[in-house]
């Protein structure tokens, strides 16, 4: 019976995680389309499709925006890392 609580804890564990991630991937999709289109679109459409000059922007936008998450989220990590050893040699 105490092995169907931890499992059911761990699954609830995994499905928080779980949509906090949908949640960091929804906002980060959010915040580059705004960035991206204050950038690259004109508040006057003068034509329904993109330009070329528009589609290009964007596509260097987008390409940087992910870039930049990319190099944060990997710095953080290492920070964490960083944070958690100097937490075990202080309690060691």
């Amino acid at each position: 019976m105490a092995m169907q609580q931890i499992s059911q804890a761990d699954q609830a564990k995994i499905q928080m995680m779980q949509d906090m991630e949908i949640e960091m991937m929804s906002d980060l999709y959010n915040r580059m389309t705004n960035a991206c289109h204050k950038k690259c679109i004109a508040p006057k459409y003068g034509e329904a499709e993109l330009g070329k000059g528009e589609m290009v922007c964007i596509d260097r936008c987008v390409a940087k925006y992910l870039d930049i998450h990319e190099k944060i989220g990997k710095k953080l990590t290492a920070m964490s890392m960083q944070d958690e050893d100097l937490m075990k040699k202080m309690s060691s």
